[in-house]
C-alpha cells in the first residue's frame, strides 16, 4: 500500500496523515506533561503512561472522558497544561500553527493553505488565512463573555479569585465543547441554577454550530441570504436542540435519582441541559449512570449525529445526517435528486456522506467489539462509552474510571478517531490513489 509518493529528496504525504501526525504530537506533547510529578498533587509522581495518553487525548480530541477527577488530581500546573490542550484542540493543530504563523511574521504557503482547508472543511483556499484570524477573534470574544458571566455567578458561591478561575476554565471547556469541570460531580450543584445552565449551554452551542457558520450569520444577518451549509446546520441543531429536552424530561421525569425527586423548574432546567449537550459537550448537572436505559440509549443516537461541520464537536456531524434523511426520502418517494430547501445536492456528496456513517459505525462496532473482551460491564456502558468517545461528547454512565488499562487504550483511540472524523482515518491508513484505466460491465446486485 502506498501510503506517500516522493518528490526529488521530500516526501509529500496526504492531508490526512498530516492531520493525524499533528494531533498524534499534540497529545504526545501532553501525555509527557501530564507524567511530569509538577502536574498531579500525588507528590513526587505525575500520572502513569496508560492514564495520562487517555487525559491528553480527551483534551486534544477535546472529549472530556477523565480517568482521574480533574479539580483533586491536577495541580494549577495540570489544570493549564489541560486547558492550554483543550483551546489547541478546539482550534486543531493547523489553525495554531497558521496562528503561530501570522504572530511572528512568516509566510504562509500554498501547501499550508491547503492543509488549512482540509483541517478546516471548507470549500476553497480563498481567505482561509482571514478565517483563522477570524475564529480567534471569535474564540477571545465569546470565551471572554462567558467567563465573565460565570465568574460574576460564582463569585456569590467562592471566593473571588477561585470564581475568577472557575469562569475562565468552564468558560474554554465549554467553548470547545471538551466538558472538563473542576468538580466531582461536574456541574451538579447548580442543576437548577438558570446562569449557569444558560451561559454554559450557550457557549458549548456556539462552539458546536462552527465558525463558518457563526461568520456567515455576522455578515449575512439574514435567515434567507445564508449558505445552504448555514441553513442546514441551524434547523438540525435548532430541531434536535428541541426533541432532546423533550425526550429526556418524559423519560426521567419520574425517576428518583436522575430529575424526579427535584422541583418542576428544576426538572426543566436538567431536561434542557441534558438533552443539548448530548451531541457536543461532556457536561452534566444529573447523574448519567442513574438514567433510564431509555434515555440511553436516545443520548447514543444524539451522540452519533454530534455537532456540526467545521466545528468544535465530533460526530458524523447534523449536516450529514440532514443529507442522509433526504437521500432515503429521495429514495422511498422515487425522486432522481436529493433536494434541501429548494436545493439539489450531488450524489457525489451523498456518497460521501453515506461513507462517513458507514465509517462511523465501523469504528464503533470494532472498538465496542474488543471492549468486550476486555470489560466486565454491561453492554450499555460499553456502547455508551464508545459512542460518547467516538462523538467526542465525554459523557459516560460512571464507568471510565472502572475501564481496564486495555480498554483505555482502546477508548483513546476511539477518541482520536472521533476527533479526526472517521473518514479521514480511513484517508490516512487506506490513502491510494489509481487513474482507473479499465472500467467494468456494469451488473446488477439482489439488494434489501
Amino acid at each position: 500500500m502506498k501510503m506517500l509518493k516522493r518528490k526529488g529528496n521530500l516526501i509529500s504525504f496526504h492531508p490526512a496523515q498530516i492531520l493525524v501526525m499533528g494531533f498524534g504530537s499534540l497529545i504526545l506533547v501532553g501525555t509527557l506533561l501530564f507524567m511530569l510529578p509538577i502536574a498531579t498533587y500525588e507528590e513526587g509522581r505525575g500520572l502513569s503512561f496508560i492514564d495520562a495518553l487517555f487525559e491528553a487525548t480527551s483534551a486534544v480530541c477535546v472529549t472530556g472522558l477523565a480517568v482521574v477527577d480533574t479539580g483533586s488530581t491536577f495541580t494549577t500546573f495540570g489544570e493549564i497544561v489541560l486547558l492550554c490542550l483543550i483551546q489547541i484542540g478546539g482550534w486543531g493543530f493547523m489553525t495554531t500553527g497558521i496562528f503561530m504563523f501570522i504572530i511572528l511574521g512568516k509566510k504562509i504557503g500554498l501547501k499550508e493553505r491547503l492543509l488549512l482547508q482540509d483541517s478546516l472543511n471548507v470549500f476553497s483556499i480563498s481567505g482561509v488565512v482571514n478565517l483563522v484570524k477570524r475564529i480567534i477573534l471569535i474564540t477571545v470574544i465569546v470565551e471572554l463573555i462567558g467567563a465573565t458571566a460565570l465568574a460574576i455567578r460564582w463569585s456569590f458561591d467562592m471566593p473571588f479569585s477561585k470564581a475568577i478561575y472557575y469562569g475562565i476554565f468552564h468558560s474554554v471547556s465549554a467553548f470547545n465543547n471538551a466538558g472538563f469541570g473542576l468538580e466531582p460531580d461536574n456541574l451538579s450543584k447548580w442543576v437548577g441554577d438558570p446562569t449557569v445552565n444558560i451561559m454554559v449551554t450557550f457557549l458549548f452551542i456556539i462552539g458546536g454550530i462552527g465558525f463558518t457558520v457563526i461568520l456567515d450569520l455576522f455578515h449575512k444577518r439574514s435567515i434567507r441570504k445564508l449558505s445552504l451549509h448555514s441553513k442546514v446546520a441551524l434547523t438540525m441543531t435548532l430541531i434536535l436542540n428541541i426533541i432532546g429536552p423533550f425526550i429526556i424530561f418524559v423519560s426521567e421525569y419520574s425517576n428518583p435519582d436522575t430529575i424526579g425527586s427535584l422541583h418542576f423548574g428544576d426538572k426543566v432546567w436538567a431536561s434542557y441541559f441534558q438533552g443539548v449537550v448530548t451531541r457536543t459537550a461532556g457536561f452534566n448537572t444529573i447523574d448519567i449512570g442513574a438514567m433510564n436505559l431509555s434515555s440511553l440509549v436516545f443520548m447514543m443516537a444524539l451522540m452519533f449525529i454530534g455537532a456540526s461541520s467545521g466545528s468544535t464537536g465530533g460526530g458524523i456531524k447534523v449536516t450529514t445526517f440532514a443529507i442522509i434523511i433526504s437521500a432515503f426520502w429521495a429514495v422511498v418517494t422515487n425522486r432522481d435528486d436529493v433536494n434541501i430547501f429548494k436545493r439539489r445536492i450531488s450524489w457525489e456528496l451523498v456518497n460521501r456522506s453515506l461513507s462517513i456513517v458507514v465509517a462511523g459505525i465501523f469504528f464503533i462496532f470494532l472498538i465496542f467489539f474488543l471492549l468486550t473482551f476486555t470489560e466486565d460491564a454491561d453492554m450499555s456502558k460499553l456502547l455508551f462509552e464508545t459512542i460518547s468517545a467516538f462523538g467526542t461528547v465525554g459523557l459516560s454512565a460512571d464507568f471510565t474510571p472502572e475501564l481496564s488499562p486495555v480498554g483505555r487504550i482502546f477508548i483513546t483511540i476511539m477518541m482520536f478517531i472521533g476527533r479526526l472524523g472517521p473518514l479521514t482515518m480511513a484517508f490516512a491508513l487506506l490513502h491510494t490513489r489509481k487513474d482507473a484505466k479499465v472500467r467494468y460491465a456494469e451488473e446488477k446486485i439482489l439488494i434489501g
